[in-house]
């Protein structure tokens, strides 16, 4: 990854908030690629040995379990590029928002992560080429999301590699906290 993250005493935002910088350059938003890139394996390493027991704990109270943090990476991204691809191919789109918690609960999210990671495989793969194929002009295209407002794809790229990190270091965090290493 681009950078070793930063650690907070939050258990909720390990890495911090995304803070995009006030002034996107090409090649902050290349580094951000190669953190998309990196993450199935990095995620695929640190799940590696978690049982059934351990990848039903929670990363915090009240959180989601280790598995559904890794159902939800693969449920978060992919409707990320399908966010990408009605940007490229329509003027500023209304996307459609969905309901992450509720996503969550549902059955598929208690079942073996092996799905998930390599939906996240196949997903980021695909993801990563399309990222590397844009020109800076395609990056600043954008979409609306209907409660946050207006994102150009290179914030998106942005706030993705961060959203990976994060979900990441939940997993992490908790590995070394129960001790599981």
């Amino acid at each position: 990854m681009s950078d070793i993250p930063p650690r907070t005493g939050d258990l909720r935002y390990p890495i911090g908030p995304f803070v995009a910088p006030e002034t996107i350059a090409p090649a902050q938003v290349q580094a951000w690629i190669d953190d998309i890139a990196a993450l199935p394996a990095d995620l695929q390493r640190a799940v590696a040995r978690l049982d059934d027991a351990r990848l039903d704990t929670a990363y915090r109270p009240g959180g989601w379990t280790a598995r559904q943090v890794v159902h939800h990476l693969a449920d978060s991204h992919m409707n990320s590029l399908v966010r990408f691809k009605w940007a490229l191919t329509e003027d500023r789109p209304l996307i459609k928002a969905y309901d992450e918690n509720g996503w969550a609960a549902l059955p598929d999210c208690r079942g073996p992560i092996g799905y998930s990671l390599d939906l996240l495989a196949a997903l980021h793969a695909r993801w990563v080429d399309l990222l590397r194929s844009l020109s800076w002009t395609q990056l600043q295209r954008e979409f609306v999301h209907p409660e946050s407002g207006a994102a150009t794809l290179a914030f998106t790229v942005g706030s993705y590699a961060w959203h990976g990190r994060h979900h990441l270091a939940h997993i992490e965090r908790l590995i070394e906290r129960e001790g599981w290493r």
